[in-house]
């Protein structure tokens, strides 16, 4: 689908304000990231399972739409602990997507329940060279997530998305203040995990980072439930909402 299939609307936020990412998987939630005028497509897969490394087809859609895009590199659900055959398989999406011309990818390895796994992250990095790499809510996990963002940063990452290792964001929004301090510049902290309209503006004031990450989604009921009872989904299915990314923009405008 060529870029004239897409109509892009203009950001009513300020130059230099937060950045807006939403988190979709699928192209109606790509379209509905050019309708609100995000600034940025984290691309994934299976949201309802934490988001999984998206299809190639949905990549080149995406990034067909001009909207930077951040796709995710996770070859399975579950933990973050991989063997041999995940690490290979996930080297080999980072070079696809990067070949494919993503602006970004989103990736995480633990060691073990409480450290992350450097050397396997190193290796990332450098299958992801040309485009920002992006080290995701593994980090959550990790025993001192302040800690670890001198870690992220050591290897060259350039951005950290996080919850500041509670549920949402805004339950860890003095963590996240403080992994930004110990950023230091070094790389963006990227706020996720329940941001909407009405609790960005205080997140961002409690927080200091300069970006958010939302999935602006509502839930979608289906009339037939043998959906779920077939087995062929995990819950109601949620629809990422234009008018739910814009409300979020314009609270971060007003800041």
């Amino acid at each position: 689908m060529g870029r004239g299939k897409f109509k892009m609307v203009m950001s009513p936020v300020r130059a230099g304000a937060p950045l807006l990412e939403i988190c979709v998987d699928d192209a109606d939630g790509v379209a509905a990231v050019v309708a609100a005028g995000a600034d940025r497509i984290e691309l994934c897969g299976a949201l309802a399972l934490g988001g999984l490394t998206p299809s190639a087809a949905l990549v080149a859609h995406a990034v067909e739409s001009g909207v930077p895009v951040h796709a995710m590199v996770r070859p399975r659900d579950g933990d973050f602990r991989y063997d041999c055959a995940d690490m290979a398989l996930a080297t080999k999406e980072i070079r696809h997507m990067v070949a494919m011309g993503v602006a970004g990818v989103v990736v995480g390895a633990m060691a073990d329940d409480r450290r992350l796994d450097l050397d396997v992250l190193a290796r990332w990095r450098e299958a992801a060279a040309g485009v920002a790499i992006v080290l995701h809510r593994a980090i959550d996990l990790v025993a001192d997530p302040v800690e670890a963002v001198g870690q992220a940063a050591a290897l060259g990452y350039d951005h950290i998305l996080t919850s500041g290792g509670a549920a949402t964001a805004e339950q860890g929004a003095e963590v996240i203040a403080k992994m930004v301090a110990a950023a230091d510049g070094r790389l963006s902290i990227i706020a996720g995990s329940g941001v909407s309209a009405d609790n960005v503006a205080a997140l961002l004031a409690r927080t200091g980072v300069d970006a958010v990450h939302a999935s602006a989604s509502m839930r979608e009921d289906w009339g037939d439930s043998r959906v779920l009872d077939m087995g062929f989904a995990m819950g109601p299915r949620r629809r990422t909402s234009a008018d739910r990314i814009a409300a979020i923009r314009r609270k971060i405008g007003e800041g």
